[in-house]
């Protein structure tokens, strides 16, 4: 199926591996040109390298912390030009409320929350200027299948659903789209992260976090690039009257605990 994306510039954030990279690897399959955001400059420029070798499109590269107002700021002018805006930086730890005290609370969110917000809040102005646009937010399935060993995760995430609706919802007035996904478990560096903290608190002993993947669904995580897909699916033509919308990516086990 042709999406159309042909010649579309996309902004990712958290583009240097994981989710990130499988999106802007979905992207550069169907020729759009990239702005990789991360804070890992060198794993970002071999990336970039890469799909600007295989794919010939273009690939520019932006060390960013969208911790920092200074950082969000540069971004925005330099992808004043983008048709499309992936949010996916994030690293939220794992933890119940008595392990996550509020400056690790507060860091967490200054990124996953406040960076989709204040990044959106930029691009969206520029968007609406420019005609249209389209916003994808990778949020999470924990916001909605509420998990007490992720707190800080899920009441993040729920957060970050209520703006994409909020936003999402009255959005195509301007000719942009909002739309999120939330992935269930994604076999990413960050999973197996996640998964041996809670082996740790609740098993006492991070090696044993392959025993949490065994009532998956298929017995696995999800592959990035099913994400990734989506992603680039979502922000096409062919999903052009969608927004407001939030698309749960888990392999019906949120469906199934309800």
């Amino acid at each position: 199926m042709d999406l159309h994306l042909r010649g579309k510039r996309v902004l990712i954030t958290g583009a240097s591996k994981g989710i990130g990279a499988a999106a802007a690897e979905a992207f550069a399959e169907e020729g759009c040109h990239l702005r990789l955001a991360a804070r890992s400059g060198d794993t970002l420029k071999a990336l970039a390298d890469r799909l600007r070798s295989q794919h010939q499109i273009d690939a520019a590269t932006h060390v960013t912390d969208l911790r920092k107002p200074e950082d969000i700021a540069r971004l925005v002018k330099d992808a004043s030009d983008i048709d499309i805006l992936v949010n996916n930086a994030g690293d939220i730890p794992g933890g119940s409320i008595d392990k996550i005290d509020e400056a690790t609370w507060r860091h967490a969110w200054e990124l996953k929350v406040f960076g989709y917000v204040n990044l959106t809040r930029a691009i969206y102005a520029q968007m609406k200027a420019r005609g249209g646009g389209v916003i994808v937010n990778d949020i999470g399935a924990a916001g909605e299948k509420f998990d007490a060993n992720y707190i800080c995760g899920s009441a993040g995430n729920a957060a970050l659903m209520a703006f994409t609706r909020a936003l999402g919802g009255t959005s195509m007035a301007d000719n942009v789209r909002v739309v999120g996904i939330n992935p269930g478990p994604v076999g990413t560096d960050r999973h197996v992260t996640l998964l041996k903290t809670r082996a740790k608190n609740q098993l006492g002993d991070e090696n044993r976090y392959k025993e949490f993947q065994k009532g998956m669904p298929l017995g696995r995580p999800a592959h990035a690039r099913e994400i990734g897909d989506l992603m680039a699916f979502l922000a096409s033509d062919r999903s052009g009257y969608t927004s407001g919308v939030i698309f749960t990516v888990d392999g019906g086990y949120t469906s199934g605990w309800s």
